[in-house]
């Protein structure tokens, strides 16, 4: 069927009737009366030439034909409005969704991003939090800054920073840790990357000990936990530098081990928009600052 023969009022009319499952609600809706509604989805199905609803004698229900067209126009509806209203005073919002691990977020990104909103206010950027194990497609993710070695399958990545790990305790615990062995005797909080505490320990010239002590996939979470006295964590300090510097958490040693970076990434299928590039070379400079 041609689409541009389809009335757009009747499309409305029977979008909000099937999503509200009432010619009155969507009467009230749509600033217009029940009758208008009712009248404007039989236009509809004249032109379809089908039943969209089962007229009952309490309200209306939805035809297969119905529930079939529903999620379709929905979904039309919604990006439509996402699209215009990204103007604003004659001007073209564009919007970048950029996903983080929520350690970088807090840490670094969100201290900083005033600066990238000054420079490109025409950009809406969204921030969603995650752990490092967010899908860039599932997640509707424009680019998704992570932490690693930057070997993603089929994903582009530019390095950001390196991100070294340092053991972190409560003040109640520095007194008892003047040289990296006295961790034996330490509860150490662990990341789902298990490994992590043995390189550490290996740095130090130390056998690592028996790994004991609860295991967290944030390290937000795992610092909260050492500040209530759980144990030592291993941490990437650059990140935690607002609690190390009000005294909430300590750093007891100066041997650090490289595990990864942080990343910005985005999938190679992508096609690189202009709010992207901006962000991007945002954040190149910005991390080189």
């Amino acid at each position: 069927m041609d689409v541009s023969k389809l009335p757009l009022n009747a499309l409305r009319a029977f979008e909000a009737s099937a999503r509200l499952c009432s010619f009155t609600r969507a009467g009230l809706e749509l600033r217009v009366s029940q009758t208008a509604v009712s009248h404007q989805v039989k236009t509809l199905e004249d032109v379809l030439q089908v039943s969209l609803f089962e007229r009952l004698p309490r309200g209306v229900a939805l035809t297969d034909e119905g529930l079939a067209l529903l999620p379709v126009l929905t979904d039309a509806f919604r990006r439509m409005s996402e699209a215009l209203s990204r103007f604003e005073d004659g001007n073209y919002r564009e919007v970048l969704t950029v996903g983080a691990v929520a350690t970088f977020a807090t840490g670094w990104l969100l201290p900083r991003l005033a600066g990238f909103a000054k420079a490109h206010p025409q950009i809406d950027l969204r921030l969603k939090t995650n752990n490092n194990r967010a899908d860039i497609l599932a997640d509707g993710l424009d680019c998704f800054l992570r932490f690693g070695d930057g070997a993603w399958h089929a994903t582009n990545a530019e390095k950001l920073m390196d991100a070294p790990l340092s053991p972190i305790c409560s003040p109640e615990a520095a007194p008892r840790l003047s040289e990296p062995a006295d961790l034996v005797n330490e509860p150490l909080l662990r990341s789902y990357r298990i490994d992590e505490w043995a390189m550490w320990f290996q740095a130090a010239s130390l056998p690592p000990p028996r790994a004991r002590g609860w295991m967290f996939d944030s390290s937000l979470a795992m610092v909260e936990a050492v500040t209530q006295g759980a144990g030592v964590a291993l941490v990437p300090t650059s990140m935690f530098s607002r609690q190390l510097s009000s005294g909430a958490i300590v750093q007891p040693f100066k041997t650090s081990v490289l595990t990864g970076s942080y990343w910005l990434t985005w999938l190679k299928s992508r096609e690189e928009t202009s709010a992207m590039r901006k962000f991007r070379q945002w954040m190149l400079e910005t991390a080189d600052g």
